[in-house]
């Protein structure tokens, strides 16, 4: 789950990283007063969505950038009218951009110096580590690419945490004078405990910055949160702006399904992470294009395997459907009554390859033989996906050039 700046803000300053003083407007009235309230000699105002690249967006009303810094709360008022209600395209967004519901209005802040600070979840020692720069203000992939050498790891003990040394250590590393020593330590201190106590899987500030007054302060954080630890967390979970995500991916985890959407053509609708994977790489190889991951888990039900297939026909760009399940804990017999169930309440105008192997395998082919569908069936993996991307082709051509 990811959140929105002002929210990372929020979340920064009940663990007490220092950060710029701010709010979040829905109107640009509200842009207008919190603008008076901070009464800051330079204000920044930051049309709030989920993607990076804001600054260099544009919106779809020809108003360029979504980051403006203003002098005045009546700027303010004016910069937040031209940016609520309005979409803006970025390359994170793509094309269809993203429509801006809120603005961050806050303090500018005087920078001197811009670096790069990061906690996140080092999955090869499955422990927390730091990843610093001095390149702030820039994407670390850049960085990597092209200075691999200004990039600093810290890896921390899971359970001994972030130690003081640790702290001082890479605020010597990123180029902080003795003067700047414990107020950058405070702030890693503050950030580490904000990843931990979070159940986070990645905290991300770029930039973090010094000012021009000696100020340490976050200015841009985000926040990855574990799903799986979400339930501890009710007061973070109810952050979720379901607006800025896929429609797709809402509705599939309503129903407990592992849904990402994709820009391909063949949905698919697999059971077991691994299995899905593969699925969509074998698609690809046989020329065709994956429209998502989908898995209905080991113990999928009649009713998730409905859901599945009303999201998946919902998808306009879906030219065929590909289901490939090896029954364990979830039965072969089981996901094709499932599959007969949607057949019945969905109307399917795409061609749909099924692919059975495992336990109960029999009796699910026979039930769908028996149902009166109109089922291509699969001997194998590959076989399978040379199906679905042949019959993709075929529904292509009958609707003709678009």
């Amino acid at each position: 789950m990811n959140i929105h700046e002002y929210q990372a803000k929020e979340l920064l300053e009940k663990f007490g990283a220092a950060t710029t003083r701010g709010k979040v407007a829905s109107t640009s009235e509200e842009a207008e007063k919190i603008a008076r309230e901070i009464g800051a000699d330079e204000l920044v105002v930051k049309a709030q969505v989920h993607a990076g690249g804001r600054g260099k967006g544009t919106f779809t009303n020809g108003f360029k950038g979504g980051v403006h810094v203003v002098k005045t709360p009546l700027e303010a008022r004016e910069i937040a009218s031209k940016m609520l209600g309005q979409t803006l395209v970025t390359h994170q967004t793509g094309p269809a951009g993203r429509v801006v519901n809120k603005v961050l209005v806050a303090a500018s802040a005087d920078i001197a110096r811009e670096v790069y600070f990061a906690v996140l979840l080092d999955r090869a020692t499955a422990a927390p580590l730091v990843v610093a720069s001095t390149e702030g203000g820039v994407e670390i992939e850049a960085v990597a690419e092209k200075s691999p050498e200004k990039i600093t790891r810290e890896p921390i003990h899971p359970l001994a945490g972030m130690q003081p040394f640790q702290t001082r250590k890479l605020a010597k590393q990123l180029g902080f004078s003795s003067a700047q020593l414990k107020p950058a330590a405070r702030l890693f201190s503050a950030l580490y405990r904000t990843f931990i106590d979070s159940d986070c899987s990645m905290v991300e500030v770029n930039p973090l910055v010094l000012t021009k007054q000696g100020e340490v302060l976050a200015l841009d954080a985000k926040f990855n949160f574990d799903d799986n630890a979400l339930y501890r967390h009710p007061e973070i979970a109810a952050m979720r702006d379901t607006a800025e995500e896929d429609a797709r991916e809402v509705e599939a985890s309503k129903h407990e399904l592992n849904y990402i959407g994709l820009d391909g053509n063949i949905a698919c609708l697999v059971n077991g992470a691994g299995l899905a994977m593969a699925t969509m790489d074998i698609i690809k190889f046989y020329g065709g294009s994956p429209a998502n991951f989908l898995d209905v888990g080991g113990s999928a039900t009649e009713e998730q395997v409905t859901e599945a297939f009303k999201i998946l026909i919902a998808d306009r760009r879906v030219e065929a459907i590909l289901v490939n399940i090896f029954g364990g804990i979830a039965k072969c017999d089981v996901i094709a009554q499932g599959i007969i169930d949607a057949g019945k309440t969905v109307h399917l105008t795409v061609p749909l390859v099924v692919r059975l192997e495992g336990t109960n395998v029999e009796a699910g082919k026979k039930l769908l033989a028996e149902s009166g569908l109109a089922v291509i069936t699969a001997d194998d993996l590959a076989d399978a996906a040379e199906k679905a991307v042949q019959a993709a082709k075929e529904k292509m051509n009958e609707k003709g050039p678009s």
